[in-house]
């Protein structure tokens, strides 16, 4: 994994851009360099000046934890494409039966709804042509 190199003249830029995001990293200096904490997150990246630029890796465990979660994609890939090549996952557009069956909910969706509209209609006209008693 490449390492994410800032420079350090961005470091007063990045400090007003920490306070724009609500205080969502804090960087804090070490003996051996920053260690730059994601509030959001949790995770840790322990980060070094070298040069003029700051270069952030994340720590040991963070680090496992990213493999972990790219071995269990890596898998759920591989047996989604599996399922591809087996014909298990269809890729057919409705048949016909299927879409009359469709049309025909949303027509009476639609006619229904209709129905509710025309009455609420109904109701607010009467209610305009009633005289007022009072």
């Amino acid at each position: 994994m490449r390492p994410l190199v800032l420079s350090l003249a961005l470091l007063p830029s990045l400090a007003v851009a920490q306070e724009a995001e609500g205080q969502r990293f804090q960087l804090e200096r070490t003996d051996n360099g920053l260690v730059r904490l994601d509030r959001q997150t949790g995770a840790i990246s322990l980060c070094r000046e070298d040069n003029g630029t700051l270069s952030c890796r994340m720590a040991a465990d963070e680090r496992a934890a990213y493999e972990q979660e790219l071995d269990l994609l890596e898998k759920r890939v591989s047996a989604l494409e599996d399922q591809l090549e087996q014909g298990r996952v269809s890729r057919d557009l409705p048949g016909e039966a299927e879409i009359e069956q469709s049309l025909s909910i949303m027509e009476r969706f639609m006619r229904r709804f209709m129905a509710i509209i025309e009455e609420f209609t109904a109701e607010r006209d009467q209610q305009e042509q009633a005289p007022d008693r009072t």
